[in-house]
């Protein structure tokens, strides 16, 4: 099958990737497996290091105590890439390295093995921008930090000569390879769009940023599927978003030029179209929200659902309809408090302020967009929950019709949408069949 994309020089952005032939919305443009890739360390006790799915229970690696897997099975398949890096994890403990140092190393474990073959990349290691010398300083000190401690979790295991041999003369200084892999690399998400990992993709790091792209990127395990979310003729140009995109012009160009070493000057960050919506209401009533956020967030990252859900509760309350539920720093609180209830249990109060985000996510997330199909079939599990069925089968309705263009009609996303729609048809013919026996009685 002929390739759907290919290599060309982007006008005043360098190298990207285009459509070789027309492209339809929801069609899979690429499919690829990572170069290297590994768990985030904060979710290493709950995603299996083979396989990167979910599980309550996982076996842990008797010698590094920090992979874990599914079971034996996984485990036995792990072990070729995972020998190198249980020795070298093993040497450190207790301190164990940041995701950008473990994928480092994985990706010269990679390149150190010849029995891991790999089809022909549009782009290598080689050809992957560092930005070094467009750095701050104080940002190179960091990279600098972690280049050591590269080093550090390397020296028993491989030497340099080895690292010499395996990488491109590029890649060989140690800051050099973590600076490619910080800029390069992509988040590995599960279905629902939450981080399990980070893994390097060669081929599909050519493509550029776009604030409205015309590209998504969904995971089945650590394979990538890039699709397309609108109709792309020959020779467009195919993007996608590096950063989530709910947030200010200002906000999202400051991310982009501190990460990626760019401006933004697409047309939505051009046009600042959304910024007043996003916010919309007084300022001085939705300050306080704003202020909030960070110690919120805080909360949040230690789990502290009960502290969490107060706050959010309180503030939500004392602001009320005084400020729109289209306000940026409304709905970001709202969506804690989703999760928050979630977690706590709190079913009906979580519906409550899942619904209210429903109508502002379609403004923000012009579909098909994943977040926004992701959160409807959230509030869709809830009302499936709560027995609200013809609710939620609208809901599952109207989600389907998203991710079955973004994630595609084979991933385990849709297939679990397709079982909640099927479950509610039959609840609500049960249903009906219940009263009809009612009124012949």
């Amino acid at each position: 099958m002929a390739p759907k994309l290919e290599r060309f020089v982007s006008p005043g952005k360098g190298d990207g990737l285009r459509a070789a032939a027309r492209i339809q919305r929801g069609e899979l443009v690429h499919s690829a497996e990572p170069l290297a890739c590994c768990v985030s360390n904060k979710l290493s006790r709950h995603v299996c290091h083979h396989c990167f799915s979910r599980q309550e229970t996982l076996l842990r690696c008797s010698q590094c105590k920090m992979a874990r897997y599914c079971n034996t099975t996984c485990q036995k398949q792990a072990w070729l890439g995972h020998k190198r890096e249980c020795k070298c994890l093993k040497s450190l403990l207790p301190r164990i390295p940041t995701d950008s140092v473990r994928l480092a190393a994985r990706i010269i474990f990679g390149l150190l093995n010849p029995s891991q073959s790999r089809s022909e990349e549009l782009f290598t290691l080689e050809d992957h921008e560092s930005h070094l010398s467009s750095m701050s300083e104080q940002k190179k000190q960091g990279l600098s930090q972690l280049a050591s401690m590269l080093e550090l979790y390397l020296q028993q295991e491989v030497s340099d000569l080895e690292v010499t041999s395996a990488l491109p003369p590029s890649c060989q200084e140690p800051l050099s390879l973590i600076a490619k892999v910080t800029c390069n690399c992509f988040t590995i998400s599960d279905g629902e769009l939450q981080e399990i990992g980070v893994g390097l993709y060669p081929s599909l790091s050519l493509l550029n940023h776009g604030c409205r792209p015309n590209c998504v990127m969904a995971f089945v395990g650590t394979k990538l599927h890039l699709r397309a979310v609108r109709d792309i003729n020959p020779e467009e140009e195919l993007t996608i978003s590096y950063i989530e995109t709910l947030s200010l012009t200002e906000d999202r160009r400051r991310q982009l030029e501190d990460q990626y070493h760019f401006t933004c000057h697409c047309e939505l960050c051009d046009s600042q179209e959304k910024d007043g919506l996003m916010l919309s209401g007084n300022e001085s009533t939705w300050c306080p929200l704003k202020e909030a956020l960070p110690r919120l967030e805080g909360l949040k990252a230690e789990s502290d659902w009960p502290a969490l859900l107060e706050n959010c509760s309180q503030l939500l309350s004392t602001v009320r309809d005084d400020v729109p539920d289209e306000n940026l720093y409304k709905l970001k609180m709202t969506d804690m408090a989703i999760d928050a209830s979630i977690h706590l249990g709190h079913w009906e109060e979580a519906l409550g302020y899942g619904e209210k985000t429903l109508p502002v996510y379609r403004q923000y997330y012009p579909d098909p967009h994943p977040v926004h199909g992701v959160q409807l079939m959230r509030v869709g599990k809830l009302q499936h929950y709560l027995e609200h069925i013809e609710d939620a089968l609208d809901t599952f309705r109207q989600a389907f019709k998203i991710i079955k263009l973004t994630h595609g009609v084979d991933h385990p996303m849709t297939t679990d949408l397709l079982m909640k729609m099927e479950e509610c048809r039959s609840e609500l013919d049960q249903k009906s069949s219940s009263c009809l026996r009612i009124e012949e009685n």
